[in-house]
């Protein structure tokens, strides 16, 4: 294999849980751009429609499938879909996620209800379309890839009443680690990103709050919050065929935070 192919992923098939948000629908695009043939999954057909449009500018095919990954049958129904449309499943990247500037609570008194939605948010969706895509890859017998997105926070604590949403990420970090060991004999890899905050909508607030910007970015060494371009590099290399004696890892992409923690 030539180095020009070692990051391609021409005639492979990824769903993307979460492709209608900001992070994933530049993750569907640059997959795209790559060769990927790719199934936009969100809750909202016209917004899954809309990130279909980044596939199709990148050249490349795609689906937009409406479904709320949180929920066993829509999960289920989202990778059918993909197989039925594509013939196959060869990459899962799971871009559902959030919540955590939301619901902010003490430790000792977090709500249940707001602590099990993040965690639904978090970890269920995407332990359901993991399992559908890969009760698939196995019946393929080709391999293939998981991509998880964490966040720092998997790592770091913060006294800022993110309780539910750090434990939550310490969940998708240590089932990285747990599928990694228990799918390799089907030569499927698991691994995952963890940002520090990213420019989105979804953040918005929090970053537009001059003073808490500030104290962000003070304790990011190269002196800025993350770009939703700053992802695309590590998820390509996770996807495709350079990576194909990693897994269990959690690659930290934070400007040097962690490095000073």
């Amino acid at each position: 294999m030539s180095q020009s192919d070692l990051f391609a992923l021409d005639e492979k098939v990824a769903v993307v849980p979460g492709g209608s948000g900001a992070i994933g629908s530049a993750l569907a695009a640059g997959l795209a751009a790559a060769g990927a043939r790719v199934a936009i999954v969100g809750r909202d057909q016209i917004r899954a429609e809309a990130a279909l449009e980044g596939v199709r500018l990148a050249g490349s095919d795609g689906i937009a499938v409406a479904a709320d990954v949180t929920n066993p049958d829509d999960a289920q129904r989202a990778v059918d879909d993909t197989v039925a449309h594509f013939g196959r499943v060869d990459i899962v990247v799971n871009a559902v996620g959030g919540g955590a500037g939301k619901v902010l609570f003490d430790a000792e008194e977090y709500p249940v209800a707001e602590w099990d939605w993040i965690y639904e948010l978090n970890v269920r969706s995407a332990v359901l379309p993991t399992q559908a895509a890969v009760r698939q890859m196995i019946r393929g017998g080709r391999g293939g890839r998981v991509v998880n997105i964490s966040s720092v926070r998997g790592q770091l604590g913060i006294d800022a009443g993110y309780s539910a949403y750090v434990a939550a990420k310490g969940a998708i970090d240590s089932l990285t680690r747990q599928w990694a060991t228990e799918w390799a004999k089907h030569g499927i890899t698991v691994n995952a990103i963890s940002p520090t905050f990213v420019d989105t909508p979804q953040v918005a607030m929090l970053l537009g709050d001059p003073a808490f910007k500030a104290g962000v970015v003070a304790r990011i060494p190269i002196g800025r919050v993350g770009e939703t371009a700053d992802l695309l590099g590590a998820v390509l290399l996770f996807c495709s065929d350079a990576s194909s004696f990693i897994t269990g890892q959690i690659l930290t992409i934070d400007g040097g935070l962690t490095a000073t923690q």
